[in-house]
């Protein structure tokens, strides 16, 4: 059987050429996130930094070694998809030569071990292929982590032999495993009925098929309706989930729900001769058009639902915001300038916070474990009396009126730290180390870079006060005009004057970018395997069409027309592709929906329009070019050649 999957392998390579190309790229994309993520965790920490800058190199680190995770268990989730439904669809192109091969004495585990010789090959070639490829990409996901500031310039990366084993038993494991239930199913399929094309070789959904598909179905429905009730978060949680089961029960159930979206494009294409010829190969084809239309939805649902998922929440920050600052303005300038800005004509209120370079030595409590550790970054000072006229606040526990002398308030960053209420943190200011009273806690936020620690004033040296960064929300005076105020900051020495939606929406853009960062890193990734897998289904299924080609050719059409029929056809099943997807996403979204109507009286959704708009354009210029390709190569020959080569 070896021998046999060799020679197979060798002649029709062709086949397996999207296959090997998905076990590259995820062989590739494992080699590489393991490489970084052994290079973070090696990394030394350069001598001589202060403590916030080793602070910002740990959590960048931690924070690409996350990434990264998630892109080895998304490379493989893609490899195993693409590999087992390109295997499937070339076993399907190939059931006549398998019944052959039964009828002259083969059995059914001979023809499992066949195939799985064949995977073997296929995940050999891959891998090497891709730990080849995985050297470049593990510079360039190094630079691309550095850009998106995960990374320190200079990152040291480093060559493990260990990483080259298991990416190598990646792509091999990955390769049988996606194999194994298409030969399974090939070796259940009687030789005649595979030779008449009836009973079991007809039956595209399987009873797995049909299991997986409706039962993520039920789940991803499940999840739909229970996110019309949830809270933010736990909307933001369904939504996800959401985009996952989705793609991943509407691709199981593709053979079903393309033919039937296709009964509903037939009105349209029906207008002309040659779409009603591709109506007709879209509904018989559907092995054909579910192979095509599968990648389209996996990554439609996985693209826009997670972008727009994050994209809602980063909207729902920027409203929160809104609420809980209570001003008119917001001032950025340096701290020495805030007794100008604060005397400025018409300013009512101004409550400074003044971003420190402190530390914060705190003991932090979970269930069965407690540990101290050393905080840096998100410490601001206040003026508590201020603070409080300008804010909304959500207390947890304790006062902010007891924030003075020696005392320490928790902000939203510290909300969930596990950190008491009464106890005592070490804090160090210019050296001077000095024992602070924990009074106070707020609320968690949505911002993902909220205020950890909030400490008074009067404990801060007034040089180090008018060294920091500050940002002072203003309320205006009654009467007082906004226009003459912002002159006069300006004049006082404000580097920036906003009014609290423009400094709210500041904020929102910049969780927005680092959102739009990561899902950069992995949706591009997901992008990559669609390509691949669209391409190869419409060229298998083009070259296994020759035949077919040629028949229309002899009943009138033109072999221009033949290419338009089969454009028009993969046109088709793009668009179906596209729409089951963004049903996906709309569903994902759906949560979102309710719970900013919930949350802030109004909706707020954050659809992705213009990468809805590209990856529309994107996915029609990628499958029509394979089919043009593939149908002007298919039809190259003769039709009475290939006509009478089949009789």
């Amino acid at each position: 059987m070896l021998t046999l999957a060799v020679n197979t392998f060798r002649e029709r390579w062709r086949l397996f050429a999207g296959a090997i190309t998905a076990v590259a790229l995820g062989v590739a994309l494992v080699q590489s996130s393991l490489l970084v993520m052994v290079a973070t965790d090696r990394a030394p920490i350069p001598p001589g930094v202060t403590g916030r800058a080793r602070e910002d190199l740990r959590e960048g680190y931690a924070g690409a070694a996350t990434l990264l995770g998630m892109t080895v268990m998304l490379s493989a989730f893609l490899t195993v998809f693409i590999v087992g439904s390109t295997f499937a669809f070339t076993v399907a192109q190939r059931r006549r030569d398998l019944a052959l091969l039964r009828l002259v004495g083969g059995g059914r585990g001979q023809l499992v071990l066949l195939l799985l010789g064949e995977a073997l090959l296929l995940g050999l070639t891959g891998t090497a292929l891709g730990v080849l490829a995985g050297l470049p990409a593990t510079w360039l996901q190094a630079r691309l982590l550095i850009a998106l500031g995960f990374l320190p310039d200079g990152f040291p990366l480093v060559w493990d032999g260990g990483v080259l084993i298991a990416s190598g038993c990646v792509g091999v494991t990955v390769a049988l495993v996606g194999v194994l239930a298409a030969a399974r199913r090939a070796a259940k399929v009687r030789p005649l009925d595979a030779l008449r094309d009836t009973g079991g070789a007809a039956r595209v959904m399987t009873p797995v098929r049909w299991l997986a598909g409706l039962s993520s179905l039920a789940f991803t429905i499940w999840m739909v309706t229970l996110a019309q009730s949830a809270d933010l978060l736990g909307a933001m949680l369904m939504g996800l989930g959401i985009s996952i089961m989705g793609a991943v029960s509407l691709s199981a159930l593709s053979p079903l729900v393309v033919p039937l979206a296709g009964r509903v494009l037939g009105a349209v294409l029906r207008t002309s001769t040659l779409g009603e010829l591709a109506q007709a190969n879209l509904r018989d084809g559907v092995r054909r058009s579910a192979s095509t239309a599968a990648p389209l939805i996996v990554l439609v649902a996985l693209l826009l639902g997670l972008t727009g998922t994050l994209g809602s929440l980063a909207l729902m920050s920027g409203e929160e915001q809104r609420h809980l600052v209570r001003g008119d303005l917001v001032v950025t300038s340096s701290g020495a300038d805030l007794d100008r800005i604060a005397a400025v004509p018409g300013v009512a209120a101004a409550s400074p916070q003044l971003s420190l370079s402190m530390s914060v030595t705190a003991r932090h409590h979970e269930v069965n474990r407690t540990w101290r550790q050393t905080h840096y970054a998100g410490i601001v000072a206040i003026d508590a009396s201020a603070y409080t006229r300008t804010h909304d606040l959500r207390l947890r526990a304790g006062s902010l009126t007891r924030l003075h002398g020696r005392t320490i308030a928790l902000g939203p960053g510290m909300a969930e730290s596990g950190i008491r209420v009464g106890s005592t943190v070490t804090a160090a200011v210019n050296g001077h180390k000095t024992r602070l009273k924990v009074v106070a806690a707020l609320r968690p936020t949505l911002e993902n870079y909220s205020e950890t620690f909030l400490v008074p004033r009067d404990l801060v040296p007034a040089s180090t006060l008018a060294a920091a960064k500050a940002e002072t929300v203003i309320r205006l005076a009654p009467g007082a005009s906004r226009s003459t105020v912002r002159t006069a900051m300006r004049a006082a020495g404000a580097d920036k004057v906003q009014t609290v939606p423009q400094w709210a929406d500041d904020r929102t853009a910049a969780q927005q970018r680092g959102n739009v960062g990561i899902l950069a890193v992995l949706m591009g990734m997901a992008g990559g395997y669609a390509v691949v897998a669209v391409i190869n289904a419409v060229m298998i299924a083009g070259t296994e069409r020759r035949t077919e080609f040629a028949a229309a050719r002899v009943t009138g059409l033109t072999r221009p027309q033949v290419i338009r029929a089969a454009l028009i056809e993969s046109w088709a099943v793009t668009a179906i592709g596209l729409v089951l997807g963004c049903t996906v996403a709309a569903g994902a979204l759906a949560g979102m929906l309710a719970a900013s109507v919930r949350a802030a009286g109004r909706p707020l959704v954050d659809v992705p329009w213009t990468l809805l708009g590209i990856t529309t354009v994107a996915a029609f210029a990628v499958t029509g070019a394979a089919s043009i390709w593939t149908t002007y190569s298919a039809t190259k020959p003769r039709p009475v050649a290939l006509l009478a080569a089949r009789e």
